[in-house]
């Protein structure tokens, strides 16, 4: 077929399978191992900097092979949602048939929102691995897509010392794909434009952040109400979603690739290749960067990804927090699409104080806001400071029963791989 030909064929219609959402329903409390590898699958200098910088982020404690020797971390340190592009694939035993996570085929998906738990730094070296389970899942009529399931997964890492890192819940909506071209709620959305006077206001936020640094916050030094200030992302571009990827977001379970391996991996998984304009298959991810394919299924413009508002907000917090406290807990909603060509502006707030045994820990309300108006992403967090009574910020402690888990899976992985070495000697 020559480039100047296109494809009459109409795309396929993709709809629940009563099956699947049976599935996923019966999978809820059940555990497995992450046998898929992210992109990367150990931390190291270059990885984690290039993960900061890929949604914007040039703090040195994560971009610095030498800044962080000289604070209480004792070296560079990974940004707290590095987890999305670092996880190492762990040896397990068949999932049974009726464990297996149902395939939801052609079925569009997005994040809503997340709930992270952070636990410990990931250093220099550390090797990410993962298990994951269903916590919830509910059917429902969405004003936006017809019918939806909305699913919610808790993964944990951990590292190579079976030491959990972090937790994190992730809220999923899967949709129809042909139901939101039905839908007429987006169709006021017009596509963000600027003057050079328009740029000029952004660039004015950008040059008065604040990072905090090692200029310690201290509890006693926080009051309710306090600002935390005002940041700036965007507008957003294509470029921002291609650096965003170089990070090493957006591989994994799908697996995007190029040329022979684009075509083998559209022999594994056929739906997730969706004809574009030229007739030529392509990955239905291309959502997040690929307007007119965005503009096929209803929405006005191609539009970012739920985890890069996380990192945004993560972002705003920990230039906040400053070198020697910990973000400990946030929890994000992902209310609006931000399309390519928005801008946000993130604000927070100082909502509560409190100790909790030998934690001095701070409650704050964040959110990002679009040039709309419209606040696409508020959340929450909780954040342990130094006190100037006891000093240094002190960390929570992982949950016994995941650590357990943890090991479990760390040694079993162990055990397969031993095998198969022997197995390969013989």
């Amino acid at each position: 077929m020559s480039s100047s030909q296109t494809t009459d064929s109409k795309p396929e219609i993709y709809t629940f399978r009563e099956e699947d959402i049976q599935r996923a329903r019966d999978l809820v409390g059940v555990y497995h191992a992450v046998t898929q590898r992210e992109q990367y699958t150990r931390a190291t200098p270059d990885i984690m900097r290039n993960f900061a910088r890929s949604y914007g982020d040039d703090n040195p404690l994560f971009v610095d092979e030498e800044y962080g020797l000289d604070t209480r971390w004792g070296g560079q340190i990974a940004p707290p949602m590095i987890n999305i592009g670092l996880t190492k694939d762990l040896l397990a035993d068949p999932v049974p048939k009726e464990q297996r996570r149902p395939s939801f085929r052609g079925i569009h998906v997005f994040v809503s929102g997340t709930t992270t738990d952070w636990y410990r730094p990931v250093y220099d070296g550390d090797t990410l691995y993962s298990f994951q389970g269903f916590e919830n899942v509910e059917l429902k009529e969405s004003e936006f897509a017809g019918r939806s399931l909305i699913v919610t997964r808790i993964h944990v890492q951990f590292n190579q010392r079976a030491e959990v890192v972090q937790t994190q819940r992730v809220i999923t909506i899967h949709t129809e794909r042909h139901e939101s071209k039905k839908r007429k709620k987006y169709d006021a959305i017009e596509p963000a434009s600027y003057t050079p006077e328009d740029i000029a206001k952004i660039d004015e936020i950008y040059a008065a952040e604040v990072r905090r640094g090692a200029n310690t916050r201290y509890f006693e030094d926080v009051e309710v109400g306090a600002s935390l200030g005002t940041m700036a992302k965007g507008p957003l571009t294509t470029t921002d979603m291609v650096v965003f990827h170089s990070g090493g977001y957006g591989f994994a379970p799908y697996t995007p690739s190029s040329s022979r391996l684009a075509y083998k991996n559209r022999q594994r998984i056929a739906p997730f290749y969706i004809p574009n304009e030229q007739g030529i298959p392509d990955v239905a991810q291309r959502i997040h960067w690929d307007s007119e394919y965005a503009r096929s299924i209803g929405l006005p413009a191609a539009y970012d990804y739920g985890m890069m508002r996380d990192c945004w907000l993560t972002h705003y917090l920990t230039d906040w927090i400053g070198d020697e406290g910990w973000l400990e807990s946030m929890s994000s909603q992902m209310r609006k699409f931000n399309y390519l060509g928005d801008t946000h502006t993130f604000t927070g707030e100082v909502v509560g104080k409190r100790v909790e045994g030998d934690r001095y820990l701070v409650d704050v309300e964040l959110r990002g806001t679009s040039q709309r108006g419209e606040v696409t992403c508020p959340a929450t967090a909780t954040i342990s400071l130094p006190s100037r009574e006891t000093g240094l910020a002190v960390l929570p402690t992982a949950p016994v029963e995941l650590e357990r888990v943890a090991a479990q899976m760390l040694k079993r992985s162990g055990e397969l791989r031993a095998e198969k070495r022997r197995a390969a000697q013989v």
